[in-house]
């Protein structure tokens, strides 16, 4: 199984690009996505999802993990192709699919050229549970590290004998106007708004 491949673009068109690995040249299928990070002639790495059927070895290639993850996930559904997938990543961003499966609006996904009524909605009811971590993944990364300072600023609040529940709503009010603040100034913004 090939994992990635790492060579000079050969050719590049929307749809697919030659990567040149060591004299040998690799057809490799590319969504409009990953099309617009490559350079014709410079040096790349793709992640290669291969697809082995009767009539063909394919390659699939992404410049990122999380794109190869939501291509195989649409892969996945049932009347959904390679293709049909490549098309709704080249239509749609990562955050655009996994915000229209999370919302259920079939007719976003259906934007998607050969993607029907009956599709779309396969892909949401099938999709729904698994494409939570493409909803802004960097929201979610920022939220996480929000609530690990507030948890630390009110322990270390408790401690000095003030109540969750007072320091908790200025806690949250704090973060919303300066998402970065570092536990101890939090601590020190609570003790002042006290």
């Amino acid at each position: 199984m090939i994992f990635s491949l790492q060579g000079i673009v050969q050719e590049l068109t929307p749809t697919y690009a030659v990567i040149n690995v060591q004299g040998v040249g690799y057809y490799v299928g590319i969504s409009l996505m990953t099309s617009q990070t490559l350079i014709l002639n410079k040096e790349t790495v793709l992640f290669i999802q291969q697809i082995i059927r009767e009539d063909a070895h394919l390659l699939f290639g992404f410049k990122s993990r999380l794109e190869k993850e939501m291509f195989n996930l649409l892969i996945s559904v049932n009347g959904v192709g390679a293709v049909s997938a490549l098309i709704l990543l080249s239509t749609l961003s990562l955050e655009e699919i996994a915000s229209a499966i999370l919302s259920k609006n079939s007719a976003l996904i259906q934007k998607a050229k050969g993607l029907g009524v009956k599709t779309a909605e396969r892909i949401i009811v099938d999709l729904k549970d698994k494409v939570q971590k493409f909803s802004n993944p960097e929201e979610n990364i920022s939220t996480f590290a929000n609530n690990k300072v507030k948890e630390e600023s009110l322990s270390a609040l408790e401690v000095l004998g003030i109540p969750k529940r007072m320091s908790e709503k200025l806690a949250d009010k704090i973060i919303k106007l300066n998402p970065d603040v570092s536990v101890e100034e939090l601590v020190k913004q609570i003790l002042k708004n006290i």
